[in-house]
C-alpha cells in the first residue's frame, strides 16, 4: 500500500472534569477532518495522547476510529512503545480491529542501537500481515533512526513499506531517495517544512493542521501535485505562521485549544500536560483567523 497526499492526525477528547474519554467527541472530530478531504487518519500519534492512554484506552480509541472512518480513507494507527513485546501486542490488535496501516516508532530510555531498532521491527513485522510506516521523530522518541537504518530495513523487511520523518531535515528526505532510487516513499511529519518537503518529492504530509486549517493543507497538497509552485508558495505561507505555533506549543495543548475554540468540546490535555493559557489562546484565535482569512 501506498499512501497519498494529507494523512491527518485527530486528538484524543477528554471529558472536562474527569478526564476520560470521550468517544462521542471523537467522533466528531473525525467526521470533520474526513469532511476536509483527507486522504488518511492516523489516530493514536503524538497529537493524540497515545502515551498517556491506558492499554484498554488505547483500544478503545482505536477501535472507535476505525468504525467511524468505516473504509472511506486509509487508517493508520501509530504504536509507541517501549517494549517489544507491547508494541507486538498492539500491531496485533490494530490487525484485528481492522487497521490499514500501522505507524511504528520506537520509545527508548536506553539508547537503541541500530541492530536493536532493525530487530524491533523485524519482529512487530513478523506478527501482523500489516503495512508498517516506519515513523523518525526523535524529539518525542528518544531514538534517531538514520536514513541508512531505515532503507536497510525497507529493503529487507517485506512489510516496512513507508517512512515518515519528523526531524526538519530536507536533506533526509533526499537521502531515502538517493539510498533506495526513488523506491522508498516518505512522508513529511514536520508541519513548517510542507513545502519544501513536497518539492522534494514527499508522498504526503502527515499533519494535524485540518483539525484547525480545513481544507488549507490539502489544497496546498494539490497545488504541488499540479506543479503550481506560485499557488503552492501563497497557500504555504498562509498557513506557515500557524504551523510554527502548534509546533512550538506543543500539538496536544494547541490543537485542543484550536478546537475548543471552534466549538468541538474536546476537553484538555492529560495531565501532567497543562491547557493553553489565555494569551496563548488569544494567539491562536488570531493565527488561525489570520490563515483562513481569504
Amino acid at each position: 500500500m501506498k499512501l497519498e497526499g494529507i494523512i491527518a492526525y485527530p486528538i484524543t477528547p477528554f471529558k472536562a472534569e474527569t478526564q476520560a474519554l470521550d468517544l462521542e467527541a471523537l467522533s466528531i472530530t473525525l467526521n470533520n477532518l474526513l469532511e476536509h478531504g483527507c486522504d488518511a487518519i492516523a489516530p493514536l500519534g503524538s497529537a493524540g495522547e497515545s502515551a498517556y492512554l491506558s492499554w484498554p484506552e488505547w483500544q478503545q480509541v482505536a477501535q472507535k476510529s476505525i468504525e467511524v472512518v468505516n473504509h472511506r480513507v486509509p487508517v493508520v494507527l501509530g504504536i509507541s512503545e517501549l517494549t517489544t513485546a507491547m508494541a507486538i501486542q498492539k500491531a496485533k490488535k490494530a490487525e484485528e480491529l481492522g487497521a490499514d496501516v500501522i505507524m511504528v516508532i520506537p520509545v527508548s530510555y536506553w539508547k537503541l542501537t541500530d541492530q536493536e531498532i532493525y530487530d524491533y521491527y523485524q519482529q512487530i513485522a513478523a506478527a501482523t500481515s500489516l503495512p508498517i510506516m516506519v515513523y523518525n521523530n526523535p524529539a518525542t522518541s528518544g531514538v534517531d533512526m538514520s536514513p541508512e537504518l531505515i532503507s536497510k530495513m525497507f529493503n529487507e523487511i517485506e512489510q516496512i513499506c513507508m517512512v515518515k520523518d519528523s526531524t526538519g531535515d530536507i536533506q533526509r528526505m533526499h537521502k531515502f531517495y538517493e539510498l533506495t532510487q526513488g523506491q522508498l516513499p516518505f512522508y513529511n511529519g514536520c508541519n513548517p517544512l510542507a513545502l519544501e518537503a513536497f518539492c522534494a518529492g514527499a508522498s504526503g504530509w502527515c499533519t494535524v493542521a485540518p483539525n484547525l486549517l480545513g481544507t488549507l493543507p490539502k489544497q496546498l497538497y494539490q497545488a504541488a501535485k499540479n506543479a503550481d509552485l506560485a499557488l503552492a508558495q501563497t497557500l504555504f505561507y498562509k498557513q506557515l505562521p500557524l504551523l510554527r505555533f502548534i509546533v512550538q506549543g506543543g500539538l496536544p495543548k494547541t490543537i485542543k485549544a484550536g478546537l475548543n475554540e471552534l466549538g468541538f468540546c474536546v476537553g484538555d490535555p492529560r495531565k501532567p500536560l497543562h491547557k493553553a493559557n489565555p494569551a496563548e489562546v488569544t494567539q491562536l484565535k488570531s493565527l488561525m483567523q489570520l490563515a483562513l482569512a481569504t
